[in-house]
């Protein structure tokens, strides 16, 4: 497998919309394990193709312990209904790194996908999990979750994250 450079922000590249995935075939299984290594790499607990430079529909979650991992693969997700009640979770990014906010979000949702074998699935996500794959498809849409946040929070972070860029660019150039 292998690790691949997460995007990070400003890097306008995040902000575009990605496309559907025709088919699941090798090609997109071993772009998923690449995911997976390098989201538990970060580490992180899910993670968009757009954040490794892939605009492609794909996702890879995982909420379990570190011993027991078990994966979840969503190819073409699609949210097909949301709760009216919301929960708050305070949400990192590993395109926004070292940054964290609570973010209200339905509590519930379901969501159709194609899951590593390319066979139609759905799910019914509640708490971390629905919250989760909520921000993982925002970043199919090229939103991210400091989009949330009000414009003064949100510009901060922007222009921390913009000079940090800068300094290491400095260190390694």
């Amino acid at each position: 497998m292998t690790i691949r450079k997460i995007l990070t922000e400003p890097d306008p590249f995040l902000r575009q919309k990605s496309h559907d995935v025709d088919k699941v075939d090798n090609e997109i299984r071993k772009l998923m394990d690449d995911m997976l290594d390098t989201m538990y790499a970060a580490p992180g607990i899910g993670l968009a193709a757009i954040q490794v430079g892939i605009p492609k529909r794909i996702i890879v979650i995982d909420l379990s312990k570190e011993e027991e991992k078990k994966p979840l693969y969503f190819v073409n997700p699609k949210i097909i209904l949301k709760s009216d009640s919301n929960a708050t979770y305070e949400e990192g990014c590993l395109s926004v790194p070292g940054q964290f906010a609570e973010i209200d979000r339905p509590d519930k949702c379901h969501v159709n996908y194609l899951d590593y074998n390319g066979k139609q699935q759905e799910i019914k996500a509640e708490g971390l999990l629905a919250t989760c794959i909520q921000h993982e498809i925002d970043h199919l849409e090229g939103i991210l979750f400091i989009d949330y946040l009000s414009k003064l929070k949100k510009n901060y972070i922007v222009k921390k994250l913009s000079k940090q860029k800068k300094i290491l660019e400095r260190i390694v150039v």
